[in-house]
C-alpha cells in the first residue's frame, strides 16, 4: 500500500493540470474539504491542496499547448536526470526535461510508450506529499492502457516494479504493481495496471494515468461531486476484496476515483 516512506518507483507527489485553478480548488473543496494554498507568486499559479494543514496534492495551471485537464502522478526517483536516460531508452518521451524546482526537488515528466503522462520527483527539502491512505487522500494510482505489455515492461524497465496478475474475469487481467523496498506481501501494492475498455467507464482518447481518493462515505462523496459539476462515469459499485468505489470526471474533465477500502487487499 502507499506510504510515506517513499523508495524509487513509489508514488510521492500528484498534480492536477487545470484550466481554471480557481475553479478547480473551489470543486475540490466542495468535495474532500481541501484547502488551496499558493506556492508563492514565482510558482506560475502553482500551489498545494491540503486537508488539516497537511498537503495531499497539488494543482497548477495547464501547460503545453494542447494539454488536456488531467491529473499526474509522480513517482520517487533518486536521479531525475538517470531516470530520464532510463525512459528515453525504454522507448518513452520527454515532456519535460529534468528542472529543479526552487530547493524542493527536480522533477521531470514523460510520457509512456502507450500514450500515458507520468512524472518524477527527486526530493531535496520536499520528500513529497504529506500523507496518504486517509479519506480525501492518495491511495491508489491506476493506468488505463492500450497496450498492457509494452507498458509493463517499459516501466518494469525504468523502475524495476514488479506485477502479481490477477484473472478479473471476461479474459481481463488487472496487474497489481509494486516497487523493490515498496513492500511486501499484502502490503507491496501501490496501484494497478488493466486494459482500456473501448467502451467502459474509464474509456478515453488514450492510455491514461487514474489517481484513487479514499473516502468515508462513496455514496455521499459521489453525489456531493456530481451535485457540484462532476459527470459520473460509474456510480458506486461493490468490488469483493476491494471495496466500493466509483470514477468521475470532475468539472473540468480530469478523470480521477473514490474508494472506501483499501484497494492494496486485492
Amino acid at each position: 500500500m502507499l506510504t510515506t516512506d517513499f523508495v524509487p518507483g513509489t508514488p510521492n507527489w500528484i498534480d492536477l493540470g487545470a484550466p481554471d485553478t480557481e475553479a478547480a480548488a473551489a470543486f475540490y473543496s466542495a468535495v474532500f474539504g481541501w484547502t488551496f494554498r499558493s506556492a508563492g507568486p514565482d510558482a506560475g499559479g502553482y500551489g498545494f491542496f491540503q486537508r488539516d494543514g497537511r498537503t495531499v496534492a497539488a494543482l497548477g495551471p495547464l501547460t503545453g499547448e494542447g494539454a488536456s485537464p488531467a491529473w499526474t502522478p509522480y513517482f520517487h526517483t533518486r536521479d531525475a536526470d538517470a531516470t530520464t536516460d532510463d525512459v528515453r531508452r525504454a522507448g518513452g518521451s520527454v515532456r519535460v526535461p529534468p528542472m529543479d524546482v526552487f530547493t524542493a526537488g527536480r522533477m521531470a515528466a514523460f510520457t509512456d510508450p502507450t500514450g500515458a503522462d507520468f512524472a518524477v520527483w527527486q526530493p531535496r527539502t520536499t520528500t513529497g506529499v504529506d500523507v496518504v491512505m486517509e479519506p480525501a487522500t492518495l491511495c491508489w494510482t491506476e493506468l488505463h492502457t492500450t497496450d498492457t505489455t509494452a507498458a509493463k515492461e517499459f516501466y518494469r524497465s525504468v523502475f524495476s516494479w514488479r506485477y502479481e496478475d490477477m484473472d478479473t474475469g471476461g479474459g481481463t487481467v488487472y496487474s497489481v504493481v509494486s516497487a523493490p523496498g515498496g513492500g511486501t506481501g499484502d502490503d507491496a501494492g501501490q496501484g494497478g495496471i488493466t486494459p482500456l475498455q473501448p467502451h467502459g467507464p474509464a474509456s478515453g482518447p488514450g492510455s491514461a494515468w487514474h489517481p484513487y481518493f479514499g473516502v468515508h462515505d462513496c455514496d455521499a462523496t459521489y453525489a456531493t461531486a456530481t451535485e457540484h459539476g462532476a459527470t459520473g462515469l460509474l456510480a458506486p459499485t461493490d468490488y469483493p476484496g476491494v471495496g466500493r468505489l466509483a470514477l468521475l470526471k470532475d468539472p473540468s474533465g480530469a478523470p480521477f476515483a473514490l474508494i472506501k477500502g483499501d484497494p492494496s487487499t486485492t
